[in-house]
C-alpha cells in the first residue's frame, strides 16, 4: 500500500508542477513549498527544542490557536512551527508572531519528509482536525517524536471506515493519543481497535470565548450604529446577497446593516453597492458624515468581522446556499441570533444550534423576511435566542485545557 500511495505522490507532484502554469492558486501552492527547507534552516539550529503544529488552512489554524498559544505560554523555552497544506491559509498568517516560523507543509513523499523532520526536529507534533499523512505518521513514529491529533471528528463515510483505507487506518494507529470532537467519533475509532482516544471538545469554542475578553470597540462602529439595531451580514456569496439585499431594500425601519462579502473584489463590490436603494457607504471610503449619514456599510477589507459582530443585535452567516457555511461561532459567542442557509448538515455546531433554536434556517426570501422582521420587533424572542447560543458556546469550552493537561504529561526532552 505505501508503495502505491507513494507512487501516487510522485505523480501527483509532476502533474501540480506542470497544472501551476496556469493555475494561480497551484502555483502558490508549488512554489511556496520550494522555499520551506531554506525556511526552516533559517529558523532552527541543532540546539533549539521545537513544538510542531500543522493546520490544512486559515479555519484550521484558528482552531489550533489556543493550543499554540498556551504553548508559548508553558514551554517559554521552545520554538514554535506552524505548518500549512494551502495557500489560502498560508498566505493570511505566513507574517504571524504567534510563531517562531511559518512554513508549507512539503508533500507527504518519504524523501522531503525524512529532510522536514531533520532540520526541524520537533520534540512534539500536533496535528488539527482532519490532518493525516500516512509518510509524516509512519516517520514521526520511527523516531519516536510524541504526535497528538486534536479537536479530530471522524464520520462513517470516510475512507478509514471503508474497505479501502487500510493505509489511513494504519496512519491513525500512530498518535500517542488523539484528542475527538465528540463521543460518535470516539465510537468510531473504538471500533477500528484504535483506543487512544478521549473526547476533549472543539477548541474553536475556546478560541471564539477568547474574543469576548478582548477590546472589541471600532470608533467607526459607534459612529455608524449610534444606538440602532444593526443587523451584520457576514461572509456572504450572492445566493446569501440575493436574500438580504430585496429585505435592505424593503424594510421600512430604523436598522443599520453591515455587510461582509466573501468577494471583496472591487467588481463584486460595486455590483452590490449598485444593488442596494438605501445610502450605503464604503468601508475604504468612509468618513465621518457618510457613516452618519448611511444605513448600509459594506466591508470591502478583511480582518474586521469578528470585532463588528459585537456591535450586531442579529446577524446571517453566509455560505449555506453556496461553498460551505462560514462560521457561526463567532457571532454566537455574543448572545446574538444568527441566520444561516440551508446547507449546514456537516457543521456539527451548526446542527445542534438549530436543535436547539439559536441558529435560525432561511431557505427562501419569505423565510428570511419573516424571521428577520419578527426577531427585530420582538426583542424578547431576540434575546432569549441569543442566549441560547452563548449558553452553547459556554457549555462546550475547556478543550484547550483538556489538551494541554496531556501534553504537560508528557516528558518533552
Amino acid at each position: 500500500m505505501y508503495w502505491f500511495y507513494n507512487l501516487a505522490l510522485r505523480l501527483t507532484s509532476f502533474f501540480l508542477g506542470f497544472i501551476a502554469w496556469f493555475h494561480p492558486k497551484i502555483h502558490r501552492f508549488v512554489s511556496g513549498r520550494k522555499l520551506s527547507f531554506a525556511q526552516l534552516e533559517k529558523a532552527f539550529s541543532n540546539g533549539d527544542r521545537v513544538l510542531w503544529v500543522h493546520t490544512a488552512s486559515l479555519g484550521e489554524f484558528e482552531q489550533g490557536l489556543p493550543v499554540i498559544q498556551q504553548l508559548k505560554a508553558h514551554y517559554p523555552d521552545y520554538k514554535v512551527l506552524v505548518t500549512f497544506f494551502s495557500p489560502s491559509g498560508y498566505e493570511v498568517k505566513k507574517d504571524s508572531e504567534v510563531a517562531h516560523c511559518v512554513t508549507y507543509l512539503p508533500l507527504d513523499t518519504q524523501k522531503r519528509v525524512a529532510r522536514f523532520l531533520d532540520l526541524a526536529r520537533p520534540q512534539l507534533a500536533i496535528f488539527v482536525k482532519y490532518e493525516v499523512w500516512p509518510n509524516y505518521y509512519r516517520e514521526l513514529g520511527r523516531r519516536k517524536i510524541p504526535l497528538l491529533m486534536i479537536s479530530a471528528r471522524f464520520r462513517k463515510g470516510q475512507a478509514y471506515f471503508r474497505w479501502y483505507g487500510g493505509l489511513m487506518r494504519q496512519a491513525l494507529r500512530t498518535p500517542s493519543h488523539i484528542f475527538v470532537q465528540d463521543e460518535n467519533s470516539l465510537t468510531l475509532l473504538n471500533s477500528l481497535g484504535i483506543t487512544q482516544t478521549s473526547v476533549s471538545g472543539d477548541t474553536r469554542f475556546d478560541r471564539v470565548s477568547e474574543i469576548l475578553d478582548r477590546d472589541n470597540r471600532l470608533a467607526f462602529m459607534d459612529t455608524f450604529t449610534n444606538g440602532s439595531l444593526c443587523l451584520v451580514g457576514g461572509s456572504t456569496w450572492p445566493e446569501d446577497e440575493a436574500l438580504l439585499v430585496p429585505f435592505i431594500n424593503q424594510y421600512a425601519g430604523p436598522v443599520k446593516y453591515v455587510l461582509a462579502p466573501h468577494d471583496i473584489k472591487e467588481a463584486h463590490i460595486l455590483k452590490l453597492r449598485e444593488s442596494i436603494r438605501k445610502k450605503v457607504v464604503l468601508y475604504s471610503r468612509r468618513t465621518e458624515a457618510g457613516l452618519q449619514e448611511a444605513e448600509v456599510l459594506i466591508l470591502d477589507t478583511i480582518g474586521l468581522l469578528t470585532r463588528i459582530y459585537s456591535y450586531a443585535d442579529l446577524a446571517y452567516v453566509g455560505g449555506g446556499f453556496a461553498t460551505g457555511l462560514h462560521n457561526t461561532l463567532e457571532p454566537a459567542v455574543f448572545g446574538i441570533p444568527v441566520l444561516i442557509g440551508p446547507n449546514y448538515r456537516g457543521f456539527s455546531e451548526a446542527v445542534a444550534l438549530v436543535e436547539r433554536g439559536g441558529l435560525l434556517v432561511a431557505s427562501r426570501r419569505e423565510d428570511y423576511n419573516s424571521i428577520v422582521e419578527h426577531l427585530l420587533s420582538d426583542p424578547v424572542f431576540r434575546k432569549a435566542t441569543g442566549e441560547i447560543n452563548a449558553s452553547y458556546v459556554r457549555q462546550n469550552r475547556g478543550a484547550t485545557t483538556r489538551i494541554m493537561d496531556y501534553i504537560r504529561s508528557l516528558p518533552l526532552s
